[in-house]
């Protein structure tokens, strides 16, 4: 017992040093810290204690009887000690997210929240909410592309909900809408907002910029067909994760570029926000703030079929952060800063070439002691975030209808205005 305490103890261990200090190097390496790093950030609140549990009926069976027992156990409580921090960061993301969003969504704290409410956020399926799955939106190359619909309780046909479009990620290769996104899909939807989780063409079948046209084709679907499932067409804003983080940049960046939707560029694909989640900002990795292998083994022979060195245009057209302009939407641009697979480096750069030109609103959430992909599943940090969204989502909603009253009273006291002196010449 003294050894299986000891042993069982280093391996936890080995989890809260991935959390703690990723490992960048080693492709095997890499990809285990990863993995193990971020489920022990998100579930160190369940970890603690199933280790804890597993630690007392060990001692009860006699693992301190020896001094590897004690070694395990001291290593144990260091870990967990650790592990607390991460529980403390993870709800410390609730202060980050109202910090960040304080100014625009007009208020400090808010009425006090009932903690019903607060966990809410944390089920990821929600009652009241009524899924259509599989609707296709349409065919290339012989593929059927799919999307699922997140419609809330009451909705009507001809409703003007607020809709999102949810982008799932998977670095441009795997991934599917039944995997990603489905705690902020039943969220929004439980809240208010008709949701749209699509599929796209991957690579390497697919070559970019394919997975941005067939998002834009998504895009017009959902305009085309809102009233059908209560959404509002004018009223469209996009989120997604990692490659759909990048993904829903490029979205809200390349708003009808005809270079972007082969045979239909008279679409309007313009979105109304954007919300990308740990992205890819830059294809170019002109700051060496990726790994080599990033682009040598994936970006290049895969995502563009095309090397940097010979054809470096069409890595700066694939970069969000070449493509920032004024016209740009508003941005809450949301990153972990322990992210082993896209650099926090990268997204700040990112936030601070957008705020230099954009004329909206460009925030940005930096989650601490937060790793890649937090919101795949529920947890706290990730419940936070997507509170978060909600709340950015909600004032900018509050800030269109407010403007759309005041541009209505303008046109109502201008027409009187004409009618006085039209009345004044007779």
């Amino acid at each position: 017992m003294p050894w299986l305490l000891l042993l069982l103890s280093l391996w936890g261990a080995l989890g809260t040093l991935a959390a703690y200090h990723p490992s960048r190097h080693g492709r095997l390496r890499f990809v285990g810290s990863f993995l193990v790093g971020f489920v022990t950030i998100e579930l160190a609140p369940h970890i603690i204690a199933m280790q804890v549990a597993g630690a007392v009926v060990l001692v009860a069976l006699g693992a301190l009887d020896a001094w590897p027992g004690w070694l395990g156990l001291a290593i144990a409580v260091v870990s967990w000690a650790l592990l607390v921090g991460c529980v403390v960061q993870a709800r410390r993301s609730a202060v980050v997210m109202r910090e960040v969003l304080a100014d625009l969504a007009g208020d400090e704290r808010g009425p006090k929240v009932p903690l019903i409410s607060k966990l809410l956020p944390l089920i990821p399926f929600r009652p009241g909410v009524r899924v259509v799955r599989n609707v296709e939106y349409h065919r290339v190359d012989g593929k059927r592309l799919r999307l699922d619909v997140y419609q809330p309780k009451g909705v009507q046909s001809g409703d003007r909900r607020q809709a999102v479009l949810q982008i799932h990620g998977g670095a441009w290769v795997l991934g599917d809408k039944r995997e990603q996104g489905i705690p902020i899909m039943h969220h929004l939807a439980a809240n208010g907002w008709v949701g749209f989780n699509a599929n796209y063409r991957l690579s390497p079948k697919a070559t970019f910029p394919d997975h941005l046209v067939d998002l834009k084709r998504a895009l017009a679907w959902i305009r085309e067909h809102a009233a059908e499932y209560g959404a509002d067409p004018d009223d469209v804003v996009v989120t997604g994760g990692s490659a759909g983080g990048h993904l829903a940049a490029l979205m809200a960046l390349t708003a009808n570029d005809p270079r972007y939707q082969p045979g239909f560029e008279d679409v309007d694909t313009s979105v109304t926000a954007a919300v990308p989640f740990y992205g890819v900002y830059d294809f170019t990795n002109r700051s060496g703030q990726y790994e080599p292998s990033f682009h040598k083994t994936l970006v290049e022979p895969l995502v563009m079929k095309a090397r940097y060195a010979e054809e470096p245009d069409k890595f700066v057209e694939a970069s969000p952060i070449d493509q920032v302009h004024p016209d740009a939407p508003p941005f809450l641009i949301i990153h972990g800063d322990r992210d082993s697979l896209a650099p926090v480096s990268d997204a700040r750069l990112f936030v601070e070439r957008l705020r230099a030109v954009s004329s909206e609103p460009v925030l940005y959430a930096e989650m601490h002691g937060s790793q890649h992909a937090f919101d795949i599943f529920p947890s706290i940090r990730s419940a936070h975030a997507i509170e978060g969204v909600e709340r950015f989502l909600t004032a900018l909603r509050r800030r269109r209808v407010d403007v759309g009253d005041e541009v209505r009273l303008d046109e109502e006291v201008a027409d009187a205005g004409a009618d006085t002196v039209n009345s004044a010449m007779d």
